[in-house]
């Protein structure tokens, strides 16, 4: 009797590790979420002057390059959660730049009206893999523009008291060759300023829509062509955003030079762009 027991005790655990073995490996959740998520900053409360600004719409990315951060931190600060104000007319009046304040882990960026964010737009297509004979959909290209959110002195009369009080911001429709001011949508939360611009332009922003798609079909992955980046450099003496270039471009070197865009003309909030002038 005790022996039938064991082998039908056996026969059990076997079949229960066979089932276990066979199952399928859970799938990645492909909810839509437009709520960023960003790791708890390092920084140590306080200011830190912003050297240079970053924008990449693959995945709402901001990188940012500070000044006089603490021994062993990085200068080098990213996040997806990124609050921004205009700098207050008495900051202005004080010669005060654009700065990076961090309060309890919440980090909100200080902007001067003319400040300019690089804004790295990323062209994707939806392509076959032929490991996997699946679509994925891959960044076949990049292209670099700047986006002024608080330029013009109009910008006080869109919003009003909000100018000045961190808020989360959306960029304007993108377009190659051309310097982005204003906003496309603005809130108290990011899923607020999503909202807005969803509801005027009846689509979410890029940056939406890329991690959603991106998500969904694996990492991040650029076309094998087109792999090589712009090399950047940060502008020691300037508070303006520097970049790799500006206008439309491929992720192949270029050995043609780019003009800098001029100074971008008023106007805030309206979510358009216009034409800046090459000399």
């Amino acid at each position: 009797m005790l022996r039938k027991f064991i082998i039908l005790f056996m026969s059990l655990a076997l079949c229960g590790t066979t089932l276990a073995c066979s199952s399928p490996a859970p799938t990645q959740s492909q909810t839509q979420n437009t709520n960023t998520t960003s790791a708890p900053t390092s920084l140590s409360n306080g200011k830190y002057p912003v050297q240079q600004a970053t924008y990449n719409d693959a995945n709402g990315e901001y990188t940012l390059m500070l000044l006089n951060t603490s021994p062993g931190t990085p200068p080098v600060f990213r996040t997806t959660d990124l609050r921004m104000a205009r700098l207050t007319d008495e900051e202005m009046s004080a010669d005060e730049k654009t700065y990076l304040a961090v309060e309890n882990g919440q980090a909100d960026m200080h902007l001067s009206e003319d400040f300019r964010i690089e804004y790295v737009h990323n062209v994707t297509e939806t392509q076959t893999n032929p490991q996997t004979g699946q679509p994925q959909t891959v960044i076949v290209r990049q292209q670099s523009s700047f986006w002024t959110p608080f330029a013009g002195a109009l910008a006080g009369q869109a919003v009003g008291s909000l100018l000045f009080r961190p808020s989360y911001y959306v960029p304007p429709v993108y377009q190659p060759g051309v310097v982005l001011t204003g906003y496309g949508g603005y809130g108290n939360t990011y899923s607020q300023a999503v909202n807005r611009y969803q509801t005027r332009h009846q689509e979410p922003p890029p940056a939406v829509k890329n991690r959603q798609v991106l998500r969904t079909t694996g990492a991040v992955r650029k076309s094998p062509s087109n792999q090589p980046t712009a090399e950047r450099k940060a502008s020691p003496n300037s508070n303006r955003a520097t970049g790799s270039g500006f206008g439309s471009s491929t992720l192949r070197q270029s050995n043609r030079s780019r003009q800098a865009p001029a100074k971008t003309p008023s106007g805030f909030g309206s979510g358009r762009s216009r034409k800046s002038r090459r000399r």
